[in-house]
């Protein structure tokens, strides 16, 4: 089912947040693309959400790439018992590698550097740089408010709904990568020609 999905790159919260269900789904996550033999590239993250996703694919045996600023480093916000840790000069190296080292993203609850980073790879696809597809998991509706105000954009001509529409919005990870999967290999161009 999901064969073409080799590896997976995660944004999410480098906190925990406030509720308190967010830790133990994100390390599910983790695991269960492990168990599918897909592999984690992530940001190398130590606490929060982005550890608990590494751990729950490094305690099922999965391989989990890190990617990480040197600044970052120095400040021990990293991990170094990953499968892979490449560390990188400046942000702008790291979504390029964690661009290129995965087929697809998806989007777990985080700040404004995880908005920032889901939103960059989705324009990427819309403008054809990167064809990789992407996924806001939206646990507990997580994503709702944002995904209402990306409608607000369409209804205001900024935006196309087919743009949104590309977008896959899960609640589950089997979702989530059924989603993915049906988009890997076909651009958003090709989609608007399809």
């Amino acid at each position: 089912m999901h064969s073409t999905i080799r590896r997976v790159a995660v944004f999410c919260g480098s906190t925990p947040g406030h509720d308190q269900t967010l830790l133990p789904a994100a390390y599910d996550v983790g695991r269960g693309l492990a168990e599918r033999g897909i592999g984690l590239v992530y940001g190398a993250g130590g606490h929060g959400l982005m550890g608990a996703v590494a751990q729950g694919a490094l305690d099922a045996g999965g391989e989990v790439i890190g990617v990480i600023p040197r600044s970052m480093v120095e400040r021990e916000w990293g991990r170094d018992d990953l499968t892979e840790l490449h560390v990188v000069e400046t942000m702008h190296e790291r979504k390029a590698l964690m661009a290129e080292c995965a087929d697809a993203f998806l989007c777990l609850p985080g700040g404004i550097g995880t908005l920032e980073e889901i939103i960059e790879v989705w324009s990427w696809r819309q403008i054809g740089f990167n064809d990789d597809p992407v996924c806001f998991y939206n646990l507990h509706g997580f994503w709702t408010p944002l995904l209402a105000a990306l409608q607000g954009l369409v209804d205001a001509g900024f935006v196309r709904q087919s743009a949104l529409d590309d977008a896959v919005v899960a609640e589950t990870l089997d979702e989530a990568l059924a989603g993915l999967a049906s988009r890997i290999g076909v651009g958003f161009e090709d989609k608007l020609r399809g």
